[in-house]
């Protein structure tokens, strides 16, 4: 464990000094999610300005979810984004060779190895836009149940990890430019809109098949409605599920993966 958070380190050290060398692409990335976050801010106060609730929550509530929703998408995108963006090009080209030889875990090598030092910039303005959005809700707010919040909140972060991988490692048969990313990416649309709004089987499937609900909105839910044990055992439950599932896919993969050398 200690040799992975010293490697780790190195990382981070790697990352900013390289970010300090492309100043302009460093603070352009940093407005760019600036402006996503206005827009996403935008839509839900227009669509508020039409009616006092939707899927079941008022304004204040919308915010934290959607700080939430910044928050998560600000850690995927400072932690694993930049990552799974080459793996597919590391497979077709065989550079994958380079990984697979080291002395450390290929899948901690290759998901956390970049660190993008300009989201992590945005990821403090998620946490300060989270903050004052739990800070605007009315009444206060428990301490347990704010424990569980952020508990399932880092178990979606996780699960969010999990089912991108699971959509970009059949890149290994495919040999296609992403895998099946440009698909993920489509349907995590999903995970931006508050479960409530969703009924009959589109619901059920992003509860269970595709449990994209279960990244923000199911978390958000805990917050308002006080913590469940069945829903702090269901998302922790498919959370692990879906991770052990990916790293089986994974190891699959690599048994199929043609190296430079083969």
């Amino acid at each position: 464990m200690t040799r992975y958070a010293r490697l780790y380190a190195h990382f981070l050290r790697f990352s900013f000094s390289r970010a300090m060398e492309f100043r302009f692409d460093f603070f352009f990335r940093i407005g760019m999610d600036g402006l996503w976050y206005a827009h996403h801010l935008a839509f839900f106060w227009i669509v508020y300005t039409h009616t006092p609730l939707l899927g079941g929550w008022s304004f204040d509530q919308m915010l934290v979810f959607a700080g939430a929703v910044f928050f998560a998408d600000a850690i995927q995108m400072t932690l694993f984004s930049n990552n799974m963006w080459m793996l597919p090009l590391l497979v077709n080209k065989g550079d994958l060779d380079y990984y697979l030889v080291r002395p450390v875990s290929p899948l901690f090598f290759l998901s956390l190895r970049d660190f993008a030092a300009n989201s992590f910039v945005n990821l403090l303005m998620a946490i300060g836009l989270l903050t004052w959005a739990l800070l605007r809700l009315p009444g206060p707010l428990a301490p347990l149940t704010l424990a569980c919040f952020l508990l399932l909140l880092a178990a979606g972060i996780v699960l969010h990890y999990a089912l991108q991988m699971i959509f970009i490692i059949p890149v290994f048969w495919l040999h296609t430019s992403g895998g099946l990313r440009e698909l993920f990416w489509s349907l995590d649309r999903f995970t931006g809109r508050p479960d409530g709004i969703f009924t009959g089987w589109v619901r059920r499937m992003l509860v269970s098949i595709l449990p994209l609900s279960l990244i923000i909105s199911f978390p958000t839910r805990v917050l308002f409605d006080g913590p469940s044990l069945a829903v702090l055992g269901h998302v922790l439950g498919v959370t692990a599920l879906a991770f052990l599932v990916m790293v089986a896919v994974w190891k699959r993969g690599l048994r199929a993966y043609a190296s430079a050398s083969s």
